[in-house]
């Protein structure tokens, strides 16, 4: 079995960072692609980032200049760099992976609040 795990999530002012993590375990033959969505509540849930196997990567336009995605292959883990927080980023932050097969895998969530 895959299982996800987020953590790095809590509360932050605006203008403020944090950085999320998100560790797999379990038997993947391939990741082709890990990234980062988010869901504000009464919303559906949105694409923040991603990071291909290539090392490419793609954000979403409203996260543009602020977010870094990365990964680290050796750890398990993908990141979300997450600078210049604003209040509209609030939300439960979700990682995912799609294998060389196509399937895809989800963590359960971590909450970013930010607030002042």
């Amino acid at each position: 079995q895959v299982t996800l795990v987020e953590s790095g999530g809590g509360l932050v002012q605006p203008g403020g960072s944090l950085r999320l993590s998100c560790v797999h375990s379990g038997n993947i033959l391939y990741i082709g692609l890990m990234g980062w969505y988010r869901q504000a509540p009464g919303k559906q849930r949105e694409f923040v980032a991603s990071i291909m196997s290539g090392l490419s990567t793609n954000y979403a336009e409203s996260v543009k200049g602020r977010f870094t995605i990365s990964r680290d292959n050796a750890k398990n883990t993908v990141y979300l760099q997450m600078n210049s927080l604003k209040p509209e980023d609030t939300a439960v932050y979700y990682c995912n992976i799609v294998d060389g097969g196509l399937k895809t895998y989800w963590g359960q969530g971590t909450q970013v609040t930010v607030s002042s």
